[in-house]
């Protein structure tokens, strides 16, 4: 299980040295930090809407969209074009690709959103991966700590795996969905293209091309391009 089986890193994000395609994908989660570190912003002299609140080092791309209220605390790296809707608290460690919607009233916090993702209503995005134009319905949290706050452990295959991580969202690979008020537990695994259906508990690892819906199971689900 590797990164590479889950994204194609964008061009368009000039940090592709931090995230070895051969690495297992939640390795990619401890180097967004440190892909930050020496960031620059470039908000210093940019006229921001009434209610927007920046602090620290953030960069934002041509085109990005400003509400009227959000805050966005730095390290934060937002390409072009992306959209960012009234109410979004970026909080710090945050890579956003271009063409991205950052959604009302969600949180973000030590994340990688790849090009074209669609988080566009009432998340939690914490200590994840997100793929390129992957999807989040309203109201889907990615639980990033265990109850008893031990590490997150990941199965591979027939191997239970320490992925080292006390915090650890979740992964979706490219094209990847989860529908409607649905709650990831911590180290859920969603492949390529793959659907976790709405208003449902998920944990685990969900390959490509599967679908898992709360009262159907998983099954294979091919999907037209």
């Amino acid at each position: 299980m590797n990164a590479a089986d889950f994204f194609d890193f964008p061009e368009s994000i000039p940090l592709a040295s931090f995230f070895d395609p051969q690495a297992r994908p939640w390795e990619w989660i401890s180097q967004i930090k440190p892909a930050l570190a020496d960031l620059k912003g470039n908000t210093a002299d940019r006229e921001l809407p009434n209610g927007v609140h920046i602090e620290g080092e953030v960069y934002l791309g041509e085109g990005v969209k400003l509400p009227p209220f959000c805050s966005i605390q730095g390290p934060a790296w937002i390409g072009d074009g992306v959209e960012i809707r009234p109410g979004a608290f970026i909080r710090g460690n945050v890579i956003i690709g271009a063409g991205s919607v950052v959604g009302n009233s969600c949180e973000y916090k030590n994340c990688l959103l790849m090009e074209k993702t669609q988080t566009p209503h009432f998340s939690y995005i914490g200590d994840s991966i997100l793929g390129n134009g992957a999807h989040l319905g309203a109201g889907v949290i990615l639980s990033n700590l265990r109850l008893d706050q031990k590490n997150v452990f990941v199965r591979v295959g027939t191997e239970r795996v320490d992925t080292g991580l006390r915090k650890f969202g979740a992964i979706l690979g490219d094209a990847a969905e989860v529908g409607c008020n649905t709650a990831l537990m911590p180290g859920s695994i969603i492949g390529k293209r793959a659907l976790v259906g709405p208003v449902m508990t998920f944990s685990g690892v969900l390959e490509a091309e599967q679908l898992c819906m709360a009262k159907q199971g998983t099954r294979t689900m091919p999907r037209p391009d």
